[in-house]
């Protein structure tokens, strides 16, 4: 089966994108597993509390953030990712290595070569088959996420709270990788309507023939 990841700013949509995916392979009697990074496992959403919550006194550094993040990415592909794939699930995972090259490489500035060494180390060399991201403006970024806070009443992550150069950084980052392998990529507006979204990707799937 098929290993789909997807990336962009919080508020992008990833979410909402996967769960209608999700949704419509059920429908067509394929079995899929959803999951998330950081988290995903027992372990992973033990690291997840400490890489994303702000108010700690000493917050994680930019290296010691970069080896939590692997950390919890290699508990999971051993754990969740590579068993489901072998077990001829599709696999949907909000954020993967792409975001360790945008946020910690873009975003913290730690060489990207580091980067790509520590990803492959911690899947063992597992990559998706496609990656999706939903581009969105810093702005609108952070309206969305403003929004939801005031519907939810949940408070922006450690990481969210950055300023808007950081985020302004990982936006090139994902936009960069992209450009780099666009056979391995597809690009979606995010400013796009969920339907338009849900549809493009369909049709590219279907495209892929990964779809009938």
């Amino acid at each position: 089966m098929f290993f789909l990841v997807f990336e962009g700013l919080d508020g992008s949509g990833k979410s909402s994108l996967m769960k209608r995916l999700e949704s419509y392979l059920k429908q067509s009697s394929q079995n899929v597993v959803v999951t998330r990074e950081p988290g995903g496992t027992v372990v992973g959403d033990q690291l997840r509390e400490i890489i994303l919550n702000k108010d700690q006194a000493q917050p994680p550094s930019a290296r010691t953030e970069l080896l939590l993040y692997q950390a919890s990415r290699a508990q999971h592909v051993d754990y969740v990712i590579r068993p489901a794939l072998e077990n001829k699930n599709w696999v949907l995972c909000d954020r993967f290595t792409a975001s360790s090259v945008a946020f910690q490489g873009g975003g913290r500035g730690i060489t990207l070569l580091d980067v790509q060494w520590l990803n492959r180390f911690a899947t063992g060399g597992l990559k998706p088959h496609l990656t999706v991201l939903l581009d969105l403006s810093v702005e609108e970024s952070k309206k969305r996420r403003s929004l939801r806070s005031q519907q939810t009443g949940e408070k922006e992550d450690r990481i969210e709270a950055e300023a808007d150069d950081f985020h302004q950084r990982v936006r090139q980052g994902f936009l960069a990788q992209a450009k780099e392998d666009p056979t391995e990529w597809l690009v979606l507006n995010a400013a796009g309507s969920p339907d338009e979204l849900f549809q493009q990707l369909l049709n590219h799937l279907k495209e892929r023939q990964w779809l009938p």
